[in-house]
């Protein structure tokens, strides 16, 4: 088994030619073996680790080699030749026939390696380098720095873990596309870079018909507006995409937008002007046998339409840059995304982790910027530590400094500096976590509703930049956490001891939040159980945690009708909403079948 659709859809080219399968691979440096054959193999773009790598390696190695023969014609030569990598962990280095040819650092962001200096006709041979070493000062998000896993820590990634693959390219080629979409007026800007200067044409298309089309000279960036003749809203449960084709010289480009507008407005969340309550689940990506890496394309739709089954309108991708793929896939079902970086492992008082952390999250923004889906940017996860004021306040500064650099690279969509923890001076959401039992949420909730304040100081060491002021929108990013399983056992932050006890805590501390007015959303932990963390509606293996009755239940309460809502004069009615949202749920589980 191996990966073959191609990983993003919102840039595609003809010339695609996926490099997935068996690689030859070894352990240790990659010294004096960079145009040489290796020892063993692995199922690219599967992680050692994982088991459908075909090595099933857990332990705690630092340094690995990929390597593979390349065919190249005469004709190839007269292309560009360019190996994309989804995403390798951690610092990769490239060589082709020996010759270095690029580095990168980020295990969760995108590179490309130019093959041109030292491609020749015939076998060529393509070797990738990999340095990891989750105890250094570098995001690596949920995974265990120690042998075994713990707590909410699991099982590495160490390299390849996302496609490879080729790509031959005229020398004059389109480089990105950002798009600007513009609800209110039907329209869409399109931002384009190109290497070289000559004509360009863009086409957009809604379900085969042409809506829209422009023609321009370009010189290496435009940007270019286009009126479109239909409108057609991307929204929950109707993720309505228009197709773009691009061209540019003899290079073509096929991608996609949706016409959605988002923000918050007052205590709201507003998607297309209409207040939408953001029903979120936890999402950590982690699959039995692929560790990071989905199995197949449809093992990212399942998870999608597990939630939607269940109530939820979409989920905090959390601690990791999900594959594109996965997000074409949430584009596709109309489903809501909070993207995040693996931010944890870093170590934010220290002189590097700026420009470490700032480099990579701008890698990551850059990636996904025009998915519909994502709705919001985070950044940053729990930056909050029991440490001298001094230390607390540089962490802040910290916090703050993403944040502006976030709205700098990124002005259409909202952003809570960090999710959790110290939020600085400037944040466009106030949120919290809280794994308190429902007695305890409702003394939170009666706090933020009537004296429109939270009292956290059991959470977060007080400090004034953690202090709700009460103008802000609020949202409980992280709640639950809730172990339960049949028989006993697993990690949790509490335990449930019985179904009818997991599911009643499950309907109390959800309907808080639903019935709190200052509360635009909240986001449960989590969808499904991962390694020894079993606090999910499901099984790590993706099977319901209770019974259908129990499911019922809780998709029931999910669907219920948020206060913030019902106090909304632009929303729909309750009953309305409610069989949008049914009818909804319909549709996007039978999307992809």
């Amino acid at each position: 088994m191996y990966r073959t659709e191609h990983p993003e859809p919102q840039f595609y080219r003809e010339s695609y030619e996926c490099l997935n399968g068996i690689w030859e691979f070894a352990f240790g440096s990659g010294e004096g073996r960079t145009d040489c054959a290796l020892d063993g193999t692995i199922n690219v773009p599967f992680s050692p680790e994982s088991a459908l790598s075909g090595v099933g390696e857990r332990g705690l190695f630092t340094e690995c080699v990929y390597s593979r023969l390349l065919h190249l014609t005469e004709r190839d030569l007269e292309s560009r030749l360019a190996v994309h990598f989804g995403a390798v962990d951690y610092e990769a280095e490239v060589y082709l026939n020996g010759v270095r040819l690029c580095r990168h650092e980020g295990g969760y962001t995108p590179f490309v390696a130019e093959l041109n200096p030292a491609a020749r006709a015939g076998e060529n041979r393509l070797t990738v380098v990999v340095r990891d070493d989750v105890r250094d000062n570098v995001p690596s998000g949920k995974q265990s720095a120690r042998e075994d896993s713990f707590g909410c820590f699991y099982t590495r990634t160490t390299g390849i873990w996302q496609t490879v693959w080729l790509e031959r390219t005229p020398h004059e080629y389109v480089r990105s596309v950002r798009f600007f979409p513009d609800a209110e007026h039907a329209r869409v800007g399109a931002e384009i870079c190109t290497q070289g200067e000559g004509e360009l044409s863009v086409i957009v298309r809604y379900q085969g018909r042409t809506v829209g089309s422009v023609s321009t000279q370009i010189c290496f960036r435009k940007r270019v507006d286009i009126a479109l003749s239909e409108k057609h809203l991307w929204e929950i449960g109707a993720g309505r995409l228009y197709d773009v084709e691009i061209a540019f010289r003899t290079d073509r480009v096929n991608s996609y937008f949706g016409l959605r507008d988002v923000r918050y407005e007052g205590h709201k969340f507003l998607l297309n002007g209409k207040s939408v309550f953001q029903r979120l689940v936890l999402d950590q990506g982690y699959y039995p046998d692929g560790v990071y890496t989905a199995p197949t394309a449809e093992a990212m739709r399942g998870d999608i339409e597990r939630a939607l089954a269940l109530g939820f309108n979409g989920a905090r991708l959390h601690q990791k840059l999900f594959e594109p793929r996965y997000l074409y896939e949430c584009d596709r079902a109309g489903y809501l995304v909070w993207g995040e970086y693996a931010s944890w492992g870093m170590h934010y008082d220290t002189l590097d982790a700026l420009g470490i952390f700032t480099a990579q999250w701008r890698e990551a923004v850059e990636r996904d910027f025009n998915h519909p889906c994502i709705v919001q940017w985070c950044p940053l996860n729990e930056v909050w530590e029991d440490l001298d004021d001094k230390r607390r306040q540089r962490d802040v500064r910290f916090v703050e400094a993403v944040f502006a650099l976030t709205k700098v690279l990124d002005e259409t969509r909202p952003c809570v500096d960090t999710s959790g923890g110290y939020h600085g001076r400037y944040t466009d959401l106030f949120d919290f976590h809280c794994y308190h039992t429902p007695e305890r949420m409702r003394e939170y909730m009666h706090d933020l509703e009537r004296y429109g304040k939270l009292t956290m100081d059991t959470l977060y060491p007080p400090m004034p930049e953690a202090v709700y002021d009460g103008r802000q929108p609020t949202q409980a990013s992280e709640y639950g956490g809730v172990a339960y399983v049949a028989g006993g056992g697993g990690w949790g932050y509490r335990t449930s001891s019985s179904e009818e006890a997991f599911v009643g805590d499950y309907v109390a501390m959800t309907q808080l939040l639903l019935d709190c007015e200052k509360v635009c959303g909240f986001c449960y932990t989590q969808l499904y159980d991962v390694e020894q963390e079993q606090n999910g509606l499901y099984t790590y293996d993706r099977r319901p945690k209770v019974s259908a009755e129990g499911m019922r239940r809780i998709a029931e309460c999910n669907r219920g009708i948020a206060a913030i809502e019902r106090a909304s004069a632009d929303a729909e009615s309750a009953e309305q909403f409610a069989g949008k949202i049914a009818e909804e749920d319909s549709v996007c589980t039978a999307i992809g079948k």
